[in-house]
C-alpha cells in the first residue's frame, strides 16, 4: 500500500489484464497500459489501437489497474472512508505499483525477462505513461502519451485555454452554435428568478429532480457546462459509447438544435434541451435527465475528485468573451476551501511541477505526445517537439485520444498517419533495445 514509507507493510490486490495471443518470446515486446482513473476493463475495451498492433509488434498486452479504481482498492470498502485511508492515492504510488508489476511479470512469465516494455496511456493514463518513462527509464524503453495534459498545472499554460478549445469546437460545428450556448446562461438566470420559472425549466429540461432554489440552478449550469466539455472530448467521427452512446460527430448533431440565438428565453432553453438530449438520450430509452450523472459509471469520479484536491490541481477559468461560458476566474483559496470541506485535505498546486519537471523535460527521451486539435485537453499538452526524441504528433480532426481507439472505417487520414508514425517510433525503440542487448552479450 505504501511504497515510500516503512511504517506499514500492508499489501493489496492489484488487478491487471494480459493478452498474449500475438506475443512472441523471440524478438517480441510488452505493451503496458498505465491504467487511469477508472475500471481497467473499460479502458482495455476502449484502447483498440494496442490490440490492432499487437501482431505487428509481436506484443504481449498488459493493462494495469490504477490503485483505488475498479477492483484495486487498497482498503476494500473503506478505501474512500476518510483522508487517512485515501492518503496513498497519488500518482507516485501508482507509478511504483506499475514498476513492481513489470518486475513481477518479468520474473514470473517465461520469456518476458529480456523484452522491451513500452508504456501507453491516454488522458491521465497518458500523463502516467510519460511520467513513468521519466521516473523509471530502466523499466520502459519509451512511452506513448496520448492526450496527456502534463502542462495543465500552475501557470504553465493560461487557465482559459481549455474552455476556449471547447468553444472553438462548437463554433466550428454549426452557425451560431456557440453563441446560442453563450446566451443560454442569462436565459436560465432570467427564467429561474421566479418560483414558476424554476418549475417550468425543470419540466422543459425533463429533469429527474426538480429545481427548487438558486443552489440547484448553479448545479444545473455546472452540469450543462460539463456536458459541453464532454462532447468536445468525445467528438469522434463515428458512433461511439465512450462516455455515453453517441452519434458520429456529436457536436454537429447538437448544433442543429442551436442555430438561432435570437429567440425567446423559453424557446432557447427548449433548444438547449434538444441538444442535451443528444448526449443523454441518444438511445431514446431515458425517461428524464439526471443531473448527477454526466459520464459512464466506469470512471472513478470520487477518486479523481480527491486527486484533484491534492496533487492534480489544474487551474481552469473562463471570461465569457473568448469562450461561451459564464466568466469564472481561477480562485485557489476557494478551491482549497472546497477541498477541505469535502476531503479534509488542502491541495499542493506546485507539487506536480516539482515532481515531474513542468516544462523542463528535455533531459528525458523516447516519449511521443499525441494530441487532437478538437480535444480541450490539448491546451495543456505537449504539441511541439521538445527534442528529437520527445516528439509531438497532432491530429487535426482528432478528439480525446482518438489515436488509441480501434481502427475504424470512418477514421480521418490524420489519425491513420498518427498511428503509423507511432508504430514506427515503437519499432525503432524495440530494435534499439535488442541491438544494445546483443552488444552486452
Amino acid at each position: 500500500v505504501d511504497h515510500f514509507g516503512f511504517n506499514t507493510d500492508k499489501t493489496f490486490k492489484q488487478r491487471y489484464l494480459i493478452a498474449d495471443k500475438h506475443w512472441k518470446k523471440d524478438g517480441g515486446s510488452i505493451l503496458f497500459y498505465t491504467g487511469n482513473e477508472g475500471d481497467i476493463t473499460w479502458f482495455c475495451n476502449n484502447t483498440g489501437f494496442m490490440w490492432d498492433m499487437a501482431e505487428e509488434l509481436k506484443a504481449m498486452l498488459v493493462f494495469a489497474e490504477h490503485r483505488y479504481y475498479g477492483e484495486s482498492l487498497p482498503f476494500g470498502a473503506n478505501s474512500f472512508k476518510d483522508s487517512t485511508h485515501l492518503n496513498f492515492l497519488t500518482s507516485e504510488q501508482a507509478l511504483a505499483d506499475f514498476a513492481k508489476l513489470i518486475k513481477h511479470l518479468k520474473r514470473t512469465v517465461p520469456g518476458a525477462k529480456n523484452q522491451p516494455v513500452i508504456a501507453l496511456g491516454g488522458s491521465y493514463g497518458g500523463m502516467l505513461a510519460a511520467w513513468f518513462r521519466m521516473k523509471y527509464p530502466h523499466m520502459v524503453v519509451g512511452a506513448l502519451a496520448s492526450s496527456a495534459p502534463i502542462w495543465q498545472f500552475e501557470d504553465l499554460v493560461p487557465c482559459g485555454v481549455f474552455m476556449e478549445i471547447v468553444t472553438a469546437d462548437f463554433r466550428k460545428s454549426g452557425p451560431n452554435c456557440s453563441e446560442s450556448i453563450r446566451r443560454s446562461w442569462d436565459a436560465i438566470r432570467r427564467l429561474t428568478s421566479t418560483g414558476p420559472g424554476l418549475h417550468w425549466l425543470s419540466e422543459a429540461l425533463r429533469l429527474c429532480s426538480p429545481l427548487t432554489n438558486s443552489q440547484d440552478v448553479e448545479h444545473l449550469k455546472d452540469w450543462i457546462t460539463e456536458t459541453w466539455v464532454n462532447l468536445a472530448m468525445v467528438d469522434y467521427p463515428y458512433e461511439s459509447n465512450f462516455l455515453q452512446p453517441l452519434p458520429a460527430w456529436p457536436i454537429k448533431v447538437v448544433c442543429q438544435y442551436l442555430k438561432n440565438p435570437n429567440v425567446s428565453d423559453p424557446q432557447l432553453l427548449e433548444n438547449i434541451f434538444q441538444a442535451l438530449n443528444v448526449y443523454y438520450n441518444y438511445s431514446g430509452q431515458v425517461k428524464c435527465l439526471n443531473m448527477s450523472e454526466t459520464a459512464t459509471r466506469s470512471l472513478g469520479s470520487l477518486g479523481w475528485s480527491y486527486q484533484a484536491c491534492t496533487e492534480m490541481v489544474m487551474p481552469f477559468c473562463t471570461n465569457g468573451i473568448d469562450d461561451m461560458f459564464e466568466p469564472h476566474s481561477w480562485n485557489l483559496k476557494e478551491f482549497s476551501d472546497d477541498c477541505f470541506k469535502q476531503w479534509g485535505v488542502r491541495p499542493r498546486p506546485s507539487w506536480i511541477t516539482t515532481m515531474y519537471g513542468g516544462k523542463n523535460i528535455s533531459s528525458h527521451t523516447n516519449i511521443i505526445f499525441s494530441n487532437g486539435d478538437l480535444d480541450p485537453w490539448s491546451g495543456g499538452g505537449v504539441t511541439e517537439n521538445v527534442t528529437d526524441t520527445l516528439v509531438a504528433i497532432t491530429i487535426p480532426e482528432g478528439a480525446h485520444h482518438l489515436d488509441l481507439r480501434a481502427n475504424n472505417a470512418f477514421d480521418p487520414t490524420s489519425v491513420l498517419l498518427a498511428r503509423s508514425l507511432e508504430v514506427r517510433y515503437m519499432k525503432q525503440w524495440i530494435k534499439n533495445f535488442y541491438a544494445s542487448l546483443r552488444k552486452k552479450h
